[in-house]
């Protein structure tokens, strides 16, 4: 007698997307953090007192070191999309045989190049000059760096979450991820790179686009697939 198909054993993905997503999780996921980051962009474009607080914030935090040099690193591109192609493949190599397994890596890597195709048009809107610790320029705000980082290490961390067994493997990670971002942000700030407002930011738009794409995939699996395969049926006696 053949087994039944389960997807939630068939793929591992399949237990966290299983269920839509409720109304106020997608605002408390999505809308405050949209809302933040407006308010905080509103503040940047007027000069209002929040920059001014900001710009205050900054210069008690700035000591340029190679320590704080080399956490802003952190999110370069070269070292923080690496870390997400390897995700992307072994996330594939674990989920292959399971129904549209290329889905969620698609989406992340789409994700991923949403990244400067956001930020770029941003500090060319907002035209905020740097830090004292940085040449003389515009075009601070928001920090790529920081959103690079929070897109990079977060995607791969809910890509890898799903294949851990362990909910303490699943809590390393999860710390992992935690640390790199904010070890990333702490680095420019500390450094002078950036304002905290311009990584602030960041942390929203990241925000908005992990959780968008995390309540996708759960939409998308919770949607009934269509079996294609043919039936058979037993010939009457």
């Amino acid at each position: 007698m053949p087994i039944p198909a389960n997807p939630e054993r068939d793929d591992p993905t399949a237990r966290d997307r299983s269920t839509p997503a409720r109304p106020g999780l997608l605002a408390l996921l999505v809308g405050f953090p949209a809302l933040l980051f407006a308010l905080v962009t509103w503040q940047v474009v007027v000069d209002g007192p929040l920059v001014a607080a900001d710009e205050r914030l900054s210069r008690l935090l700035i000591d340029p070191d190679r320590c704080s040099e080399l956490l802003a690193d952190l999110g370069n591109v070269q070292v923080a999309v690496p870390v997400l192609a390897v995700a992307l493949g072994y996330a594939a190599l674990r989920t292959r045989r399971t129904a549209r397994w290329w889905l969620p890596l698609s989406a992340a890597a789409l994700l991923m190049v949403l990244v400067p195709a956001l930020i770029i048009p941003l500090k060319k809107l907002t035209d905020r000059p740097g830090t004292p610790a940085v040449p003389p320029g515009t075009g601070y705000y928001p920090s790529g760096h920081t959103a690079t980082a929070a897109i990079a290490y977060g995607c791969a961390a809910l890509l890898l979450i799903p294949l851990l067994r362990t909910a303490l493997a699943r809590r390393a990670l999860l710390t992992c991820c935690a640390a790199l971002v904010l070890g990333t942000s702490y680095g420019l700030v500390r450094r002078g790179y950036h304002w905290p407002l311009d990584v602030v930011a960041s942390w929203c738009l990241g925000a908005v686009l992990l959780s968008s794409w995390w309540l996708f995939l759960r939409r998308t699996a919770a949607v009934p697939r269509t079996d294609d395969t043919p039936r058979t049926t037993a010939a009457a006696p």
